[in-house]
């Protein structure tokens, strides 16, 4: 069977560029479903799915938005309704590869539509946003942006190379040799500088078991990227040592993962070990760029580009909510692992952030909201001992097991 290659865009006003690329596909051997998800006129060319397919897949009544002469709802009607027809296409195994070409309205459709694809399905853009910041169009997924050097507008000299370099490139992505099969199952770890040690002395335990261990930097986008992860079904288990991310956004840190941080273990069902790993901080840039709300708060210098400041007991209690209300959606054999001595480095007895009070807050609240399926176990130890490193090794593969 031919690989088919959808090539997704405005057809209303990029049909003959789109047309094009799909002539170069053809021409090599694979099939092309051509979607439209224009907004405007008519297509230029005869798609293979019409935008009115697209957006029934969404439930949107595409004419009566169409109605509002609105190009803004109009182009969010479909930023809605793309990924759920792609994401279709894609498990039923009609697809196997996505390009489009765009300006400013057909990126943000296509690549919305492409973050719903899994990681490692080929994606490509030719866009004329491709040289600016992207991080809002790529989001955590592996999209492919070509520049497209001039406007997306009819086909000349310059076009028509970007374009067959575009289209070889989706061709040789979708036809590239995969490794067979996954050697280890793999364990995905959250890590910050504060649990390093933690981390790197649960790993040998881990991998001695026969996983592979990837670690992700809490700082942010590490923390979507090990969420997307997961959500891919590529991952078997969660060591959730460091969920300082949730503190950075509940508080307004520099440093949040976003209101999904955590929550793609209950969507995919596995297994997993949480800490309170570095809630006792909330991250921000230099000094100065600290809000002028702060003023009166503990902070810690953690090197010049990089302020900590402490949470209050009335945030840990927030946090513990927040964390408890995350993980009682848990199905899989959850269990949390509670460093009563010390959650980061610089909470630590004689440490900049010890704050027992805080602490405590924290702790009571999170047992307290636990729901009874809900493993948790208090270890009189700090977070970066080796033996709650240890624990949480061992407690993580007991799970895997149940």
């Amino acid at each position: 069977m031919n690989k088919t290659i959808a090539v997704l865009g405005t057809l209303d006003t990029k049909g003959i560029e789109h047309a094009y690329v799909a002539g170069l596909i053809k021409s090599q051997g694979y099939d092309v479903l051509l979607v439209d998800v224009g907004t405007g006129l008519d297509p230029q060319v005869p798609p293979d799915i019409t935008r009115w397919e697209v957006a029934s897949e969404a439930g949107i009544d595409l004419p009566a938005v169409l109605a509002k002469r609105d190009r803004g709802e109009a182009v969010a009607a479909m930023v809605q309704a793309a990924p759920l027809m792609l994401e279709r296409l894609q498990r039923e195994g009609r697809i196997h590869g996505v390009i489009s070409l765009g300006g400013g309205g057909g990126t943000a459709i296509a690549s919305a539509a492409m973050r719903a694809l899994p990681l490692g399905f080929p994606k490509l853009i030719v866009s004329t946003l491709a040289s600016g910041q992207t991080a809002h169009y790529m989001g955590t997924k592996d999209i492919v942006m070509m520049p497209s050097i001039v406007d997306i507008q009819g086909l000349n000299q310059v076009s028509k190379i970007i374009f067959s370099r575009a289209a070889g490139a989706i061709m040789g992505m979708v036809s590239a040799i995969l490794p067979s099969q996954v050697d280890k199952p793999i364990i995905v770890a959250s890590m910050f500088g504060n649990t390093t040690a933690c981390v790197n002395a649960a790993i040998p335990i881990l991998e001695e078991a026969g996983y592979e261990v990837l670690v992700f930097a809490a700082t942010g986008t590490g923390g979507k990227a090990m969420e997307s992860l997961i959500e891919s079904g590529l991952v078997a288990a969660v060591l959730d040592i460091t969920t300082t991310e949730l503190a950075d956004e509940l508080v307004g840190g520099v440093l949040s993962a976003g209101p999904d941080r955590m929550k793609a273990v209950a969507k995919m069902q596995i297994p997993s070990i949480v800490v309170p790993g570095c809630l006792d901080m909330v991250n921000f840039g230099e000094r100065s760029s600290v809000p002028e709300r702060f003023a009166e708060r503990r902070f810690y210098k953690h090197n010049p580009q990089v302020t900590l400041m402490r949470t209050t007991p009335e945030e840990c209690r927030e946090l513990g909510i927040m964390i408890s209300n995350i993980i009682n959606t848990y199905s899989a054999p959850t269990t949390v692992l509670i460093p009563q001595k010390a959650i980061s480095v610089v909470s630590a007895p004689g440490g900049p952030f010890h704050d027992p009070e805080a602490d405590k807050a924290l702790f009571e609240t999170i047992a307290a909201n636990l729901a009874p399926h809900i493993n948790i176990e208090f270890c009189d130890l700090e977070i970066n001992d080796p033996e709650f490193a240890k624990a949480c090794a061992q407690r993580l593969l007991a799970n895997l097991t149940r």
